[in-house]
């Protein structure tokens, strides 16, 4: 019995070890949720407070730097109206955020209608943001609440992304300011302006060396006005081509009864058309023919099939 007791003893002890390792390996992780879900709890708060609260103080195209402790300026903050309240975050009215490198160069800028600040030094912007990043390239984005802290700029909330040609909505968005990718986070919708929605998940935008490209490696379906197509492993959206390619295999349905089949296939949307097309082995089903081929090019618009290399047919 108190071999049993010794043993049980020594487990507790283990299982103590063990999960205090794993909270030390994880800590940065735990504090960082922690933080964020502080940050959106303070800015509900905040919000319903400032609306009828009067301001202490108010001042005029208002400007703060912020350095290290080595004297290295670390971001500016400019805003066209700066309002002051007593148990309230700073409010500012058209403001812009600039963050500098270690070599004092811009990496990145953020500017809005409005922006809360806290005294830790979070800054939460609210409504339409542009974020213009260290090569230049702009995202504009309008959501509730976005947080900038530190190197990383956040939200939970509901964003809709303004794209070319594209309006893009997510159930939140992260980004580090020094990279031009960001994340869309949860599911997406991408509502084209021709008419044509994507429905997927965990979106990448990638705007680096002027390419303007939207990712994702999960589960996605492609809707036009006739056509359905269903991809396994993602899409790649090429903007500056006005090509879409759904990955992995694609099956396209319309409705008239028949049915497509292939791999990779690419949507070519470019001067208002709908083709689909692919090098990798297709086939069409109907109600009287099977037809099987190593390629195959699908003009949705003027209705057109054409199937090529090695085609085998069967006819019911």
């Amino acid at each position: 019995m108190a071999i049993f007791q010794t043993k049980k003893i020594q487990s507790v002890i283990v299982f103590i070890i063990v999960l205090v390792a794993i909270l030390w390996i994880f800590q940065d992780n735990i504090l960082s949720i922690s933080d964020f879900e502080k940050s959106t709890k303070e800015s509900e708060f905040s919000e319903e407070q400032i609306k009828d609260t009067p301001y202490l103080e108010k001042i005029d195209n208002f400007i703060i730097k912020e350095y290290s402790s080595d004297q290295v300026l670390l971001h500016t903050i400019e805003a066209d109206v700066y309002k002051s309240f007593k148990n309230s975050p700073v409010q500012l009215d058209t403001v812009k955020v600039t963050t500098f490198d270690e070599k004092q160069d811009e990496t990145l800028t953020l500017t809005s209608n409005r922006a809360v600040l806290f005294k830790s030094g979070t800054i939460h912007f609210i409504g339409e943001v542009e974020i213009k990043t260290v090569s230049g390239i702009s995202h504009e984005i309008d959501t509730e609440l976005l947080v900038v802290k530190g190197d990383q700029i956040n939200s939970n909330r509901d964003v809709f992304y303004l794209g070319e040609k594209a309006k893009i909505r997510a159930q939140g968005m992260d980004m580090n300011i020094n990279s031009d990718l960001m994340n869309l986070n949860g599911d997406v919708e991408i509502i084209q302006d021709n008419g044509a929605t994507l429905v997927t998940k965990n979106l990448f935008i990638s705007h680096s060396l002027g390419e303007k490209r939207y990712e994702s490696k999960e589960k996605t379906v492609y809707r036009s006005k006739e056509n359905i197509a269903n991809s396994d492993k993602g899409v790649d959206i090429n903007m500056n081509l006005e090509q879409t390619k759904l990955l992995g295999d694609v099956t396209v349905v319309n409705g008239f009864g028949s049915s497509l089949t292939s791999y990779n296939l690419i949507i070519d949307q470019s001067n208002g058309s709908e083709i689909f097309k692919s090098n990798s082995p297709s086939r069409f089903q109907s109600n009287t023919v099977d037809i099987r081929a190593k390629k195959m090019h699908y003009d949705a618009i003027a209705k057109k099939l054409k199937l090529t290399d090695e085609v085998v047919a069967t006819y019911e």
